[in-house]
């Protein structure tokens, strides 16, 4: 009998992991393969980055709550983020698409007024693409093509011990939004006149169907002299990404529970929901905020820059990976965010 082995006891990492280990690089102008934000290739004085996203109906986006423009914007925005976590600049992006014959040229439109809108505000160019049918809803495709700087790229793989662990803005809103949108379409499927109930909570909705990249932060840190040792961006939940970049580094970690940055409707959204605030900060993800560890001697710079949060510091591989409670104890972190194979 042949081994069948399921695509959930791997994981999506786990899955890309196992379908990647044995691949070789054959040409000198692949700098960086599978296993990062984007690939890295040398194609002379500027090096180039390159980064795709795959969004599904019904796995990765809802059209019952998310507008068609919101998801053109936030499909490009997602992968700007990802060459924004490597430290370089987005240029150009393809999209790809499968549509089912529910959709009309107006919806595409609006789509497209997304997508365009995105690479207005972000200066790329939309270059490409390809469109099929689908029998399953739509399906996205976007690819990224980015330019860094020689020497300036940032890996996962860079972070060392006694670096300093800082994240941009605040974490766990677009999953608060996310249940918030999903708590009114279940009452909206229950009922014929409804109105969902979403006032005093646009910052949560914003987050969720419109999140931006975090451009300005890799400004600011340009303009400050600090060049991050290892960066990504927050898709996956913070305990997911420090994972990863822990494991490219070979490193521990030590965060701070009191110092994990948190908006002030999302700590309303969670009591609630009757949710951890903290679990729904660490694993809630889709926040594309930028994690990032920077030398302890950049600390007075990072602590001087608006946004940015400090909240943890690189160890030896063999202390582990841990979330330190307001009480002083320690709790392991687990990779518990977002994963569609699931």
């Amino acid at each position: 009998m042949t081994k069948r082995t399921e695509i959930a006891t791997l994981g999506e990492f786990g899955l890309i992991r196992h379908l990647t280990k044995d691949i070789e690089l054959k040409n000198a102008s692949t700098r960086k393969g599978v296993g990062d934000d984007a690939a890295v290739m040398d194609y002379g004085d500027k090096e180039v980055l390159m980064t795709t996203d795959l969004l599904l109906e019904g796995v990765h986006f809802d059209l019952t709550y998310v507008p068609l423009k919101h998801l053109g914007y936030k499909s490009a925005v997602v992968n700007f983020s990802d060459i924004y976590a490597m430290n370089g600049q987005p240029k150009q992006i393809t999209v790809s698409i499968g549509l089912s014959k529910r959709f009309c040229i107006e919806d595409l439109e609006e789509f497209y007024s997304g997508i365009r809108l995105a690479c207005d505000v972000y200066g790329v160019d939309l270059v490409g693409g390809d469109t099929s049918a689908s029998l399953t809803g739509l399906c996205i495709s976007i690819t990224c093509l980015g330019e860094g700087e020689k020497g300036k790229i940032v890996y996962r793989s860079g972070a060392r011990e006694t670096d300093l662990i800082c994240v941009s803005g605040d974490l766990g809103a677009a999953y608060m939004g996310l249940q918030l949108l999903e708590r009114e379409k279940r009452v909206f499927n229950g009922e014929k006149d409804f109105t969902p109930d979403f006032s005093g909570k646009e910052y949560l909705l914003e987050r969720q169907l419109k999140p931006e990249a975090r451009k300005d932060v890799i400004e600011m840190l340009r303009n400050a002299g600090v060049q991050p040792t290892a960066m990504m961006d927050v898709s996956d939940g913070l305990s997911s990404e420090l994972l990863h970049i822990s494991k490219a580094s070979n490193v521990g970690c030590r965060v701070y529970e009191d110092r994990i940055p948190i908006d002030y409707q999302t700590a309303v959204m969670a009591e609630q929901f009757n949710m951890n605030l903290v679990t729904a900060a660490l694993n809630g993800g889709e926040d594309y905020e930028l994690l990032f560890t920077v030398p302890l001697t950049d600390h007075d710079k990072v602590e001087s820059l608006n946004g940015i949060k400090v909240i943890g510091h690189i160890t030896k591989p063999e202390l582990g990976n841990y979330l330190i409670g307001r009480d002083g104890g320690e709790v392991e972190l687990k990779s518990q965010g977002w994963n569609s194979l699931a």
